[in-house]
C-alpha cells in the first residue's frame, strides 16, 4: 500500500518542493521516517498516530516507512505532520489518491486531530503555487495563504476530519479570502518635537532616500523621540513590497491572524541582543531582526552599548540588501533591505548636558566612540549632532509643519526617484531609492554640475574621503536635489550632504 503528497520545506524565505511517500509492508511494527528529519519531524510519529486514532483510525500494525524526498534536503519544522497524515490516510484507502493529488500541504497536529497553524503560510502557498498546486493549510494561516494567486485552490481546515469530509462530499470547505492588517492608528507625529530643525531635516532626507542615520547627542535631547516618528513620513509599502514584508514575517510566525502587513516594519532590539538575534540563524534559522526589518526601519538606541562584532556583522547586509547564513550542508539567505537609524550619546557618561561637561574630558568619549569600527560609521550616509533642548524651546507653540507636510515632499521625493527608474529600464529595475543605486548606475543619475565636482573633489582630498564615502556622498545629494526637485545635483547639494558626514571625520569619532 502506497500514498504521497506534495509539501515545502524552508531554506530562507524559498519553500522548496518536497515529496512525502508513505509505504505499508508487512513486517515488525515499525513508524520509520527517514529523508534528513529534525527533533520535530522525528517526533510527528505520536502526533500522527493520536491524531488518526482520534478520527476513528487504527493506525496499520506494519512496517510503516515515510520518506522525505529528495533525501539530502535537511526537514525541519512540525509543519509536516499533516502531510504525513495524508499520505499515510491515502496509503490506507481513507482518502482517494486522486483527491490530494493536486495539493500540497502543511499543517502541525493536534493529538486530538486539530490542525494547528505553523509558520510560513504565504511562502508556502506562493512555493505550492509555482509546481502547479493548491494548498492545504490549516485554518488561521488560510487568509495569508489566500494572497498567492487569486485562482489558486486552497483548504484552510480547522481538523483532519473536516478534511475527509471536504475530500467525500460531505462537506465543503469555502476557500479562505486574502486579508490585510488593520490599518494603522493615529502615529506620533514629527509635530511634537520643539526645535530640532536640523534634525528633522536629516530625518526626512533619510526617509526620502532610504539613508542610514546617525544622531549623536545628550541623553534628553529627543534622539529616540525622532527615530519613533520616522514611520510617520515614509510612503506606504507598494503591493510587492507587501508581500515581501509578509513573507518574512509569516517564517517567523509574526502575522497576526495571517493578515498580510501594510505598514513599513520599525524594529527596535534592545542593546544586549546576541548576533543570531539581530543577523538570524540559530540551531534551526531563522530571519533576525534585519530581516524582520526588510522594507522599513532598524532603530539601534543606545548605538556603542552592542557588542562591536554584533555591529560589525551588519555591514554585509547594510551593502548588500541579504544576509547569508552559511551551514555545513546548505546555505540560508533572507532579504534585509532595512533602513537603519541609529543614536548614540557623545560618551559613556552621557555628557553635553545644557551647561554640563563629561567630567572625564575627552578620553571618556574617545572610549566610548571607538567601540564603532571605522568601516561600520563609513556605511551610515547621515550622521548628525543633536544638541541639547532648552526649556525656551520647549514653552514655544508646536511647528506648523507636522509628519502630514515632511511626509507630502517625502512621497514627491520617491515618485521622482521612482519614475527615474522606471526610465532606466532594466539596469535599474532592483532600485527603489536613491540609497540601494551603485555603480555606473550611480554615476548616472547623481553626476553632479561642474561646481559641484570641484567641491566634492575638494572634500574628498581635504577630509580624507573612502570611495565609499564619496558615493554615499553623492547617492545623499542625489536625494536633497530630488527635494528640491531639481534635475541636476548642483554645488548646494553637494555642501549639505558633505555636511551630514563631518561626524565620522573626526578624528575623536573614528575607529581603526
Amino acid at each position: 500500500m502506497y500514498g504521497t503528497i506534495s509539501t515545502l520545506a524552508f531554506v530562507g524565505i524559498e519553500a522548496r518542493p518536497v515529496q512525502v511517500e508513505v509505504r505499508i509492508t508487512a513486517g515488525k511494527p515499525v513508524f520509520a521516517i527517514v529523508g534528513l528529519p529534525d527533533k520535530a519531524v522525528a517526533e510527528s510519529r505520536e502526533r500522527v498516530r493520536n491524531a488518526l486514532h482520534a478520527v476513528g483510525l487504527a493506525f496499520p500494525y506494519r512496517h510503516v516507512t515515510v520518506n522525505l524526498a529528495p533525501a539530502d534536503l535537511p526537514k525541519e519544522g512540525s509543519h509536516f505532520d499533516l502531510p504525513v497524515a495524508l499520505a499515510l490516510m491515502s496509503a490506507m484507502g481513507a482518502i482517494a489518491p486522486d483527491a490530494i493529488e493536486g495539493y500540497a500541504a502543511i499543517g502541525e497536529l493536534a493529538l486530538d486531530g486539530a490542525i494547528r497553524t505553523v509558520p510560513g503560510g504565504l511562502p508556502a502557498a506562493i512555493g505550492a503555487n509555482a509546481i502547479g498546486k493548491g494548498l492545504i493549510c490549516p485554518e488561521q494561516a488560510g487568509s495569508e495563504a489566500a494572497w498567492a494567486a487569486e485562482d489558486m485552490p486552497i483548504l484552510a481546515a480547522p481538523h483532519i476530519l473536516s478534511l475527509v469530509n471536504h475530500f467525500k462530499g460531505l462537506q465543503m470547505l469555502p476557500r479562505p479570502e486574502p486579508n490585510l492588517s488593520e490599518p494603522p492608528g493615529q502615529m506620533a507625529d514629527l509635530r511634537d518635537v520643539k526645535g530640532q530643525e536640523g534634525a528633522k531635516r536629516a530625518l526626512e532626507i533619510a526617509a526620502a532616500g532610504g539613508h542610514n542615520l546617525l544622531m549623536i547627542g545628550p541623553p534628553g535631547s529627543g534622539k529616540s523621540m525622532l527615530a519613533q516618528r520616522l514611520p510617520s513620513i515614509l510612503p506606504p509599502l507598494e503591493a510587492a513590497e507587501m508581500l515581501e514584508v509578509s513573507m518574512v514575517m509569516s517564517l517567523a510566525g509574526e502575522l497576526a491572524g495571517g493578515r498580510i502587513a501594510r505598514n513599513r516594519p520599525f524594529r527596535a532590539p534592545h542593546h544586549s541582543a546576541s548576533m543570531a538575534a539581530l543577523v538570524g540563524g540559530g540551531s534551526r534559522p531563522k530571519p533576525g531582526e534585519i530581516s524582520l526589518a526588510h522594507r522599513g526601519v532598524l532603530f539601534l538606541d543606545e548605538l556603542p552599548e552592542f557588542h562591536p562584532n554584533v555591529l560589525d556583522s551588519l555591514r554585509q547586509p547594510m551593502e548588500t540588501g541579504e544576509v547569508v547564513i552559511a551551514r555545513a550542508n546548505h546555505r540560508i539567505a533572507y532579504p534585509s533591505r532595512f533602513q537603519l537609524i541609529a543614536a548614540m550619546n557623545p560618551c559613556k557618561c552621557g555628557g553635553g548636558s545644557l551647561g554640563q561637561s563629561c567630567k572625564r574630558g575627552p578620553r571618556c568619549a574617545a572610549d566610548y566612540q571607538s567601540r564603532l569600527s571605522g568601516p561600520f560609521l563609513d556605511r551610515i550616509d547621515l550622521q548628525i549632532e543633536v544638541p541639547q533642548v532648552s526649556a525656551a524651546d520647549l514653552v514655544l507653540p508646536a511647528p506648523t509643519e507636522g509628519s502630514a507636510e515632511i511626509g507630502a515632499r517625502v512621497r514627491a521625493a520617491r515618485q521622482i526617484q521612482t519614475a527615474r527608474f522606471a526610465a532606466m529600464g532594466a539596469r535599474a529595475q532592483r532600485c527603489r531609492t536613491n540609497a540601494e543605486c551603485a555603480g555606473q548606475l550611480l554615476e548616472d543619475i547623481a553626476s553632479p554640475s561642474a561646481e559641484g565636482m570641484a567641491l566634492l573633489r575638494q572634500a574628498a582630498d581635504q577630509l580624507g574621503l573612502s570611495a565609499r564615502g564619496f558615493h554615499r556622498t553623492l547617492k545623499v545629494a542625489r536625494t536633497i536635489a530630488d527635494l528640491d526637485g531639481a534635475a541636476e545635483v548642483g554645488r548646494p547639494h553637494i555642501a549639505e550632504a558633505l555636511s551630514y558626514r563631518a561626524e565620522s571625520l573626526k578624528p575623536e569619532r573614528a575607529a581603526a
